[in-house]
């Protein structure tokens, strides 16, 4: 049997005031938080008029999917990346994907390119889309407000798509893109100051998470957005016998979390367990 999995959880909980401007969705994007979470866990409606100096509670709780050396994890269904540097996990940012129509793939990847205000060649296939939706269509997009890379680019090695900013941070967390991976102007540029040309990574797709962390149980779950995996109970008791942690989870619980599917990572441990 494999010995249970000890990977890190990221985030927490805590506090948040709201700021002019505000609402739930932009928050939430902010955050990697569903809106909807958000005003479930602060018994509010979903489309709630927040107010400045308000507080909100949030819990961005995640699952660290693997470990790595170096370098970048992206998980998909998470809509989470994860960047390492010798074996230490540096920091955690929620990202904008590829729509279902549009998925952005999975695999193996190196940094290719770094671009600053990086002019926007438009590609035929979103070209074509947008001459279906009677848009004006454009081939290129120069520097400035209208660009929607933002001002920060990562070329990889993964045919037609980049890592970069956007100009809707609203966006985040969200699959909306074509492809492409999107961060929030302010992660962009922080992630873009560490990361080098020739940077490897990896961009998986795991909806269905678990995890031991300082002696509790969690489990994140994610929809198939994809439709390529089994996100089930049986998928669940597999993964927990084969890490042997079975009789420590509260199995009622854990079924909540699977239907419930708000993607943050859940403490199950079996009431027993509590100190």
């Amino acid at each position: 049997m494999a010995e249970s999995p000890s990977f890190p959880v990221t985030g927490g909980v805590f506090e948040y005031t709201v700021q002019p401007g505000d609402y739930l969705i932009k928050i939430g994007a902010r955050f990697g938080v569903a809106a909807e979470m958000l005003a479930r866990e602060n018994v509010l409606e979903y489309s709630a008029r927040l107010m400045p100096g308000q507080k909100l509670t949030i819990d961005n709780r995640h699952i660290v999917p693997e470990l790595r050396e170096d370098g970048l994890l992206i998980n998909l269904p998470q809509r989470m990346l994860y960047y390492f540097r010798g074996w230490e996990l540096v920091a955690a940012y929620p990202v904008g994907l590829g729509k279902p129509s549009w998925p952005t793939p999975a695999g193996e990847f190196s940094v290719t390119n770094k671009a600053f205000n990086k002019t926007w060649r438009v590609p035929k296939s979103i070209q074509e889309e947008m001459r279906r939706e009677g848009q004006v269509v454009r081939t290129e997009v120069p520097p400035g407000p209208n660009n929607p890379l933002g001002k920060h680019w990562l070329g990889l090695s993964l045919t037609s798509i980049g890592i970069h900013g956007t100009i809707a941070p609203a966006s985040i967390y969200h699959f909306q893109s074509h492809g492409c991976i999107r961060l929030h102007p302010d992660d962009i540029e922080a992630l873009f100051a560490q990361i080098e040309q020739g940077a490897t990574g990896s961009i998986i797709y795991t909806p269905l998470l678990l995890a031991e962390s300082d002696g509790r149980i969690f489990i994140e779950a994610h929809r198939d957005i994809y439709h390529k995996v089994d996100v089930s109970l049986g998928a669940l008791e597999q993964m927990a016998y084969d890490a042997m942690l079975s009789d420590r989870i509260d199995w009622s619980r854990a079924a909540d979390v699977l239907e419930q599917k708000d993607g943050m990572a859940r403490d199950v441990t079996l009431s027993s367990q509590t100190p």
